[in-house]
């Protein structure tokens, strides 16, 4: 039976834990065969998979769907979904039919951003019997309050708040909190403060573990170059040359070969 162990394990003893955050079959079953951790169905999928410029228009139906399918490749590492813009603000029956649907969809636990008035949706949801992972820091529903995607915590009253956020959420008994675009030593100070892992991206190397994007890490976009992001592959470009390798192949009559034709 797959569950959430891993990060309390790892935390423990002192691994670091890897996460990555995907949204389709396809993937999901390459990543079920790798040595990442857990996987998340983030509700960047709205920006990624369906173009709009914040995560705000990704919908509840929408991220069942993607929850779905990342759910039948994924068979052997636990599956996190984010509660999507405004989802547990609407009264907490709705909220409970939200995390209802998401757990009978395959998720083991949900991700919610923020403290709080959050709160008490969080610790209603965990006393319910689902785990909730925590969101600090550059928190993206918030990003037309926040003016942007911006590095949080930059001065000390807002990193003390942060702080405290953490240790909040820590006692309403989240099982691990995201940290994203805080400064490093921030990063290391919220993860000195509570004993539940910390998940940066954009926070530095001594969080608990770290968590991208699949099409990030892959390179997949060459527009999207924000300092955190690290790219493992240049799949835009390795994936163009195919296309294009494809198209010549076709106006040369060099595909079908006779071994490819009946």
């Amino acid at each position: 039976m797959i569950n959430l162990q891993v990060f309390q394990q790892k935390n423990k003893s002192g691994q670091k834990i890897s996460m990555i955050t995907c949204y389709d079959y396809l993937s999901a079953c390459i990543l079920d065969k790798s040595d990442i951790d857990a996987v998340l169905v983030g509700d960047s999928l709205a920006m990624v998979m369906h173009g709009h410029e914040t995560t705000i228009p990704a919908t509840v139906d929408m991220m069942t769907l993607h929850v779905a399918a990342v759910n039948r490749g994924i068979k052997s590492k636990p599956l996190i979904a984010d509660m999507p813009f405004l989802a547990h603000r609407k009264g907490q029956t709705l909220t409970m039919e939200t995390v209802d649907r998401f757990c009978k969809s395959g998720a083991q636990a949900v991700k919610i951003e923020g403290a709080g008035d959050a709160l008490t949706d969080i610790e209603y949801i965990i006393r319910s019997g689902v785990p909730v992972m925590g969101h600090l820091g550059m928190t993206p529903q918030s990003v037309h309050q926040l003016g942007g995607h911006r590095l949080q915590g930059k001065g000390q009253k807002t990193a003390t708040q942060l702080i405290e956020n953490a240790k909040m959420l820590e006692q309403a008994g989240v099982f691990s909190i995201v940290l994203e675009m805080v400064p490093s030593s921030l990063g290391k100070k919220v993860t000195e403060a509570i004993s539940v892992p910390t998940i940066g991206i954009g926070a530095g190397v001594e969080t608990s573990g770290q968590i991208l994007v699949w099409h990030d890490l892959l390179g997949m976009n060459p527009s999207f170059k924000p300092k955190f992001l690290r790219t493992y592959l240049d799949a835009h470009y390795k994936i163009l040359e195919a296309l294009n390798g494809y198209c010549d192949d076709v106006k040369n009559k060099n595909f079908p070969s006779k071994q490819e034709s009946y």
